[in-house]
């Protein structure tokens, strides 16, 4: 067994190697780029290692940098995690070349799997079902729309270097494929600097159901069963669970054997997924297979009680498998949703920013969570958006599922616009519930996944008052120590003399404005408040907390989570973390640019193309601009008919969120 071991790799998967590895006696060095000098990964580390700047090209990627890093400091091994170098033969051949074990599959079993066409010519010899498509070598536009036409509409367009939804278009009709093959060759080459693509016939009612397989360098193979991860957003998952429901004992061995066959096709050694499209007949196709550790891998820990990193150290390190196939049993039922920095209303649009309050579910048999943030931590423009995975288990579906919904309740954020919300609404979708899921499960319910807060905020209004008007007091309280404490000057409990105490002031949420009126008032020693607003008076008594606010309304007591920024403050309720401000007017306002019609960045990025030239005449909706930030291209449209007059950025461009783009006419 290694004694030392360094992760090629940030982040929560980082974090999670290093805890199996310290379990184990191993000793970790952890790499870091200027981004993540600070970064939990780094901090648990034994040691860390620093290789670059930021973006992940200079740093993360740079393969001569993390091996030089693991000579520097005698590692024997190199754990790539997932994403970054974990599918990249030319590293793990780099790794071979200066005597140090890469934790994963040999190079020409990456290299067989690297390309999705090569992929599936290898399939079909070992007799894996396939899904009808072309992945031969002719690239030309008019043979893969010859093929595309021929199979029917409509065909999903796939980059044959792709992974994680890069480079991957739906294609409905024909007028549609000459569009959706540019811009998928052109995410594909921005992604994998290779715009090499196939397509398969697109089934429309599929689940994407993926086997855990295991081998070593002894001939043997296992599979550790199935995990379900039907619900996704841009072809990248959401929730999953396993095993998957509704799969009968004689399809999933079939799959299992189908796996197996896949991977000794191959030559595999270590950690694996292949792939499956599933129909609700029992049919399944082989999709591709991952050569490497899942994001989602935990669903399968938890449903069979193994540790799959433990599982590639001992593999990778030259022992047998710890178990055979007989020996692994499916117990209970899991969940895992991965926790977003995104906005799930603006199309998933990733977001950054500061976690400036974090608090996750308390962690036990039944609740797990996977990160490697922690409050304080910057969500960066340069890296994946995931903040962590909340992975829970119980003996069945509906008992899971209850635990799932319980604990995304109790995933509190604020500073950082979060899925937490959508993934309680799936969670609490009846169709899912049902297991009535596909890969278009959030298309098809929509309406009920993507809702406004549907609750009574305004009952949430008299919390957000006194919360104001305790915390200007405790405020104030501060101020005084240093000055004089008995000064009339540092009151803050709107005196007046031969009139009420009242505080007056407005509260923005949810884009509403709130009038809002507190009366202080006193019986003996008793002290509460009678709040007014839309037109409902409240009997209010309150106490700050350390984290929050205890207060009783109208003889309703409860206690609430409340985090503070500088300009608003979040209560986290039964409806979900609803933000409240205190209204302040800016009078030097002015209304200059309210004519304005420039576009802006909608969040920091890199330009990747402009679609039109300086002059055109250009419709509503029409694409202007392709901009890439957090591995996700977003296009810029024009709001109306109007004309382009001036860009302000050329491709390349590093572009700050809320900039102006372009200036723009219209009609």
């Amino acid at each position: 067994m290694f004694s030392k071991i360094l992760i090629a790799n940030r982040g929560e998967i980082a974090c999670r190697v290093i805890e199996t590895a310290r379990r184990m006696g191993i000793k970790t060095v952890a790499v870091y780029s200027d981004a993540d000098r600070h970064a939990m990964h780094v901090t648990l580390a034994d040691e860390a290692v620093y290789i670059g700047e930021a973006p992940a090209k200079d740093s993360y990627l740079q393969g001569q940098k993390v091996i030089d890093a693991a000579l520097k400091t005698n590692a024997q091994a190199i754990h790539p995690g997932y994403g970054f170098l974990s599918e990249n033969a030319e590293f793990c051949r780099l790794c071979q070349t200066n005597n140090l074990t890469f934790i994963g599959p040999p190079v020409p079993a990456i290299e067989a799997m690297g390309s999705k066409s090569a992929a599936k010519a290898i399939m079909e010899k070992a007799n894996v079902p396939l899904v009808p498509g072309y992945h031969g070598e002719d690239q030309s536009e008019a043979l893969i729309k010859q093929h595309a036409d021929a199979m029917g509409y409509p065909v999903l367009l796939k980059a044959a270097a792709g992974g994680g939804g890069k480079g991957m278009r739906q294609v409905w009709s024909e007028e549609e494929f000459s569009s959706a093959l540019a811009a998928a060759k052109r995410e594909s080459m921005a992604a994998f600097n290779d715009d090499v693509m196939l397509v398969e016939k697109y089934l429309t009612q599929p689940r994407h159901v993926e086997i855990q397989v295991f081998c070593d360098n002894f001939d043997n193979a296992v599979y550790l069963f199935e995990r379900d991860c039907s619900v996704q957003r841009r072809h990248q998952k959401v929730i999953e669970e396993a095993p998957a429901p509704g799969l009968s004992e004689e399809v999933r061995e079939q799959m299992g054997q189908a796996a197996i066959a896949a991977a000794k096709a191959i030559g595999y050694r270590g950690a694996g997924t292949v792939e499956f499209l599933y129909e609700n007949d029992g049919s399944f196709y082989f999709m591709e297979m991952n050569t490497r550790l899942q994001v989602e891998h935990p669903v399968t820990e938890m449903i069979t009680g193994q540790d799959l990193v433990e599982w590639q150290f001992r593999v990778a390190s030259g022992e047998t498998l710890p178990l055979q196939q007989d020996d692994l049993k499916i117990n209970g039922h899991a969940f895992e949703a991965r926790i977003y920095a995104e906005d799930p209303d603006q199309d998933f649009l990733p977001a950054t920013g500061t976690l400036n309050f974090l608090k996750t579910p308390t962690e036990n048999a039944h609740v797990r969570v996977d990160t490697g943030v922690r409050q304080g931590d910057d969500v960066s423009v340069y890296y994946d958006p995931m903040i962590a995975k909340l992975i829970v288990w119980d003996e069945d579906r509906s008992k899971a599922l209850a635990r799932l919904r319980g604990a995304l309740k109790h995933y509190q954020i604020q500073g950082v616009t979060t899925n937490i919300d959508f993934l309680y609404n799936v969670a609490s979708n009846d169709a899912f519930a049902n297991a009535d899921i596909d890969t278009s499960f959030i298309e098809k319910h929509q309406q009920s996944l993507f809702n406004e807060q549907s609750g009574d905020i305004e009952s949430y209004l008299p919390l957000a008052a006194t919360y104001v008007l305790l915390s200007q007091k405790r405020d104030n309280q501060a101020l005084t120590s240093a000055n004089d404490p008995y000064s009339p000057w540092h009151n803050n409990n709107a005196w007046r003399a031969n009139e009420k105490n009242l505080h007056k002031f407005e509260l923005n949420a949810m884009s509403e404005r709130y009038d809002i009126e507190v009366e202080e008032c006193r019986e003996g020693e008793q002290q509460y408040y009678l709040v007014k607003c839309q037109g409902q008076t409240y009997d209010v008594q309150g106490q700050l907390l350390d984290d929050g606010l205890l207060v009783t309304v109208n003889g309703h007591r409860q206690q609430v989570v409340i985090a503070a920024q500088q300009h608003s403050f979040s209560i986290f309720t039964d409806l979900g973390a609803i933000t409240f401000a205190k209204v302040v007017e800016d009078f030097n306002a002015s209304d200059d640019n309210a004519g304005d019609a420039g576009l802006q960045a909608p969040m920091n990025g890199t330009l990747i193309a402009t679609l039109v030239e300086v002059g055109d005449e250009v419709s509503k909706g029409q694409a202007l601009m392709i901009m890439e930030a957090m591995k996700m291209e977003h296009t810029i449209v024009a709001p109306a008919n109007g004309k382009v007059s001036e860009f302000y950025y050329q491709s390349g461009d590093m572009i700050d969120g809320g900039s102006a783009l372009l200036a723009f006419d219209a009609e």
